[in-house]
């Protein structure tokens, strides 16, 4: 008749941890035996709960310190009950016993136990650990464990809506960049140009914009294979990248071998420099292009378009602006850098 003290801390529970893994009592009666030999071991034992009534081998039920209190304190309690067997205590203060298995979630347990009447709620329960091997779990602290798991699951599911968030943002930002390239993909390029066309129309300021196109590049497939282009156009994209300095601006791949460089309140002159610096920022790259009709290495031709935007007017004349000085610049023999004029 001992605790059983082989289950871990309550701190060491996990949600789904079940009644089994809980201290447990086994303090068990056989239903013959005297009262007074209960009263010594509740003398003993102050935290015990209850016993175990066992008659002819098998669970009787559940003798709990407050009925057992009850009866002796009751008018003659003592002379009727401690030295007559148990079973008579039992018969009369019989209560209503909820038995559970030992691998009963505690969470599940713990609502068994609040469903039972007001009078019941403190009383002993029964596990059942496997046929006919029963121990006895003290309600209260079934509660305790019931609210750490509470307060564990709350902690886990905070963890796990952060996590969440995170990868949320992270899918977020996946879904605004290139695979291949690492810059904004063409639909973070078309978001952003119509955000800053908006702030600009209200700043009636200058926005500029860079569109450039890797010179030569199906000829560079055909002769370098896709793998090597693949590795060019993030070499191309990082050339690009490095040269854009200020937070606000944005390096986007078009599609293809295009790329475009949206910089808020950027004049002409300023837009001009930066194409300038993304050109030879590319050469100084000096990756290897032998069937380029234009160099040794692949190089860029670039477009470069301002405008003060305002609200009758579409971000799109400032796409068509740019594209229309990059065709001038492939038109005028490749590798450089055109602005566009009226």
């Amino acid at each position: 008749m001992q605790l059983e003290t082989s289950y871990p801390e309550i701190k060491q529970l996990s949600v789904n941890a079940t009644l089994q893994e809980l201290p447990l009592y086994n303090f068990q009666f056989e239903a013959s035996q005297p009262g007074e030999e209960v009263a010594q071991i509740f003398q003993q034992n102050p935290v015990l709960p209850g016993v175990i009534l066992i008659e002819q081998g098998r669970f009787m039920g559940i003798l709990s310190r407050r009925r057992f209190l009850e009866q002796m304190s009751s008018p003659y309690g003592l002379e009727l009950f401690l030295r007559r067997p148990l079973k008579s205590l039992y018969r009369f203060a019989q209560t209503e016993v909820l038995v559970l298995t030992g691998d009963t979630q505690i969470v599940t347990a713990a609502r068994h136990c609040l469903e039972r009447p007001s009078a019941l709620l403190y009383e002993p329960i029964a596990v059942e650990l496997t046929t006919q091997t029963y121990r006895l779990l003290d309600a209260y602290q079934l509660l305790v464990a019931q609210l750490y798991i509470h307060e564990l699951a709350t902690r886990l599911l905070k963890q796990l809506y952060q996590e969440l968030e995170i990868a949320n943002l992270q899918l977020e930002e996946l879904a605004k960049s290139d695979g291949l390239t690492g810059v904004a993909n063409r639909r973070r390029f078309d978001d952003y140009l119509q955000t800053c066309w908006k702030q600009h129309c209200v700043g009636n300021s200058w926005l500029s914009l860079i569109m450039c196109d890797v010179d030569c590049f199906k000829y560079y497939n055909d002769t370098y294979g896709h793998q090597a282009g693949d590795d060019c156009l993030r070499e191309v994209a990082s050339a690009i990248q490095r040269q854009v300095k200020r937070p606000a601006d944005l390096v986007a791949r078009y599609g293809g071998e295009e790329f475009v460089v949206i910089l808020p309140l950027t004049p002409l002159d300023g837009a001009t420099q930066v194409a300038q610096a993304i050109a030879q920022a590319v050469r100084t790259l000096n990756i290897p292009h032998a069937t380029s009709f234009v160099s040794h290495c692949v190089t860029l031709s670039i477009g470069v378009a301002s405008t003060i935007p305002n609200p009758r007017r579409s971000p799109t004349t400032l796409t068509a602006a740019a594209d229309a000085a990059l065709y001038q610049a492939k038109s005028a023999g490749r590798d450089r850098v055109i602005v566009y004029t009226r």
